[in-house]
């Protein structure tokens, strides 16, 4: 029987593979294995007081709405709070503007269901997030990739990236993940300006952006084509699609994310939705609504930023005690990750088992490379646990480290 099965699978299911970080977060379960490998939010600061409480007000005053089907859009209210938030970034947008989704994962799915033909190129950053990468093989994408370095995207290589005309260029400008790096004010201002000369939209993946622990606030790749597109005081419709998510400054579990785009590519997008879920669920987008609602969801970023930036600062502390020489990372500004490099005769993969085995885990970075490459580099997480833990899991990874370069 399993033979006839095989022979159903549609062809775009031979580019479907499973995510080697929710695989690797499967052997991390055990409470003895410090893992550095998820992307998880700190458990402990979820508002589970706060959603407990908005959860019963919804049933007793809006329970038969929070029940029943609802617009493929969103709910008007969680809608029209967003687009005040992006107001205070310095672009207007209406409701037409936003689509509530699924978690952001979603959000990459629809993309490439709306966007991408089977052989159509996407040109990715190098690294770039695996999500996106194991969203869009499902729809047979090939990939173009511009290298990353310590100012993010490096835009003096763009030009004859985008000359090659792909669908799309996709870019996390904000505490990149995995890499760690947000990418400067003036390349901001190139990347914009060269998208736009080469006729080349942009996706703009924005989930960690609040997450900042130190520097200025640098305006959003749409804020910037708003402007350069003249249109920063009127409905967007210009050449950036963003996206954003609930899931690092509520919950993850929520799967709420959304959509900001011109008015004619939200409702496609739309259409693609009604095929996938029809709707976001009702009940968690109100529930999250009257959570965020009333200068909460402001409060509690701010508690978020002070957490996350004493156990940025322990890894950081730990990598300088306890990593050889020869090994370097990037210093995070904000986000949950930070990137090593390690030296080119080590292969990531081969020190993950030693790793393993010494109950300290981390994700290879070859998986976040569109094109091959990226065998000694991994990405570290230090949002999950706190700095204690963060300093053990560290030295005992050091010393794996050590014991590999020691071996050859």
């Amino acid at each position: 029987m399993a033979t006839l099965w095989k022979q159903r699978y549609a062809q775009r299911t031979q580019r479907m593979h499973s995510s080697a970080i929710r695989e690797l977060l499967k052997l991390t379960e055990q409470p003895d294995v410090i893992s550095f490998a998820g992307g998880l939010p700190a458990a402990e600061t979820f508002p589970i007081a706060e959603f407990q409480e908005a959860c019963e007000m919804v049933l007793a005053e809006h329970g038969a709405q929070a029940l029943q089907y609802g617009p493929t859009e969103g709910y008007r209210p969680l809608r029209e709070m967003i687009a005040r938030h992006t107001a205070r970034y310095g672009m207007q947008v209406r409701l037409d503007n936003i689509l509530i989704t699924s978690g952001s994962q979603q959000a990459l799915d629809l993309v490439g269901k709306v966007f991408i033909n089977p052989g159509d190129h996407v040109l990715v950053e190098q690294p770039t997030y695996l999500g996106a990468l194991q969203a869009w093989n499902s729809y047979q994408a090939e990939y173009l990739s511009v290298p990353l370095d310590a100012d993010g995207l490096c835009t003096d290589q763009l030009a004859a990236a985008l000359r090659a005309g792909p669908k799309f260029l996709y870019v996390l400008p904000n505490f990149h993940n995995p890499a760690g790096v947000t990418l400067a004010r003036q390349r901001r201002e190139q990347v914009v300006a060269l998208a736009a000369h080469y006729g080349v939209p942009i996706l703009e993946d924005d989930p960690y952006g609040q997450l900042r622990y130190e520097g200025e606030h640098l305006p959003s790749l749409v804020s910037l084509d708003a402007r350069h597109q003249g249109e920063a005081h009127t409905p967007y419709d210009g050449n950036v699609i963003y996206l954003s998510t609930f899931s690092k400054t509520l919950a993850p579990g929520l799967r709420l994310g959304w959509i900001v785009a011109p008015a004619e590519v939200i409702q496609r997008l739309v259409q693609a939705k009604q095929g996938c879920d029809l709707h976001t669920s009702m009940l968690i987008q109100m529930v999250a609504y009257e959570v965020a609602r009333g200068g909460f969801l402001d409060q509690h970023v701010r508690g978020l930023r002070a957490l996350y930036r004493e156990r940025r600062d322990a890894m950081l502390a730990a990598l300088r005690q306890h990593f050889p020489p020869g090994i370097t990372w990037t210093e995070p500004q904000g986000g949950l990750f930070l990137w090593v490099t390690l030296p080119e005769r080590l292969n990531a993969a081969d020190i993950l088992s030693a790793a393993l085995a010494a109950n300290v885990a981390f994700v290879p970075g070859a998986a976040f490379f569109a094109q091959g490459g990226g065998h000694n580099t991994m990405r570290l997480n230090f949002s999950c646990m706190a700095p204690e833990r963060i300093a053990i899991g560290v030295q005992r990874l050091g010393r794996v480290i050590a014991q590999c370069l020691a071996q050859g």
